[in-house]
């Protein structure tokens, strides 16, 4: 203790039976004693205070952890929600067989294709198709 081996307390204790008197030295060491006892004592709560408030201060980083994860979870999954609303048109759908249909009556007939006149060339139109009479 503090570097002292029994002979240095013993003489320590010599010196305060001297100082002190025979009367006074046990009602000393006793006090003495509650003091030590009572530093030990506050000492042993302090540890547990900062004991505890370590295991707070972990609950609390693993509460601020998951509470992160929730909120990067909800943002992805109103990112996800924005970009299928963005590729799901509400607006009127076409039958994707309706557009192969078309494409089929376009390769059909390529007279009937329309095709833009070049610069200074006048536009003629469309002729209509005459019935053909077999009667």
């Amino acid at each position: 203790m503090f570097g002292m081996g029994m002979p240095e307390i013993l003489l320590i204790l010599a010196i305060a039976l001297i100082i002190l008197g025979p009367k006074k030295l046990p009602e000393i060491a006793k006090s003495l004693g509650r003091g030590i006892a009572e530093f030990k004592k506050a000492t042993s709560d302090f540890k547990q205070s900062v004991e505890v408030d370590n295991d707070f201060k972990e609950a609390k980083e693993t509460l601020q952890d998951m509470k992160r994860d929730v909120e990067q979870s909800v943002r992805d999954t109103m990112a996800q929600g924005a970009a299928t609303v963005n590729d799901n048109d509400f607006g009127p759908k076409e039958d994707p067989r309706a557009d192969t249909a078309k494409k089929d009556a376009t390769e059909a007939s390529p007279q009937e294709s329309f095709e833009s006149p070049a610069p200074g060339q006048a536009v003629e139109k469309a002729k209509p198709k005459e019935p053909s009479s077999n009667a």
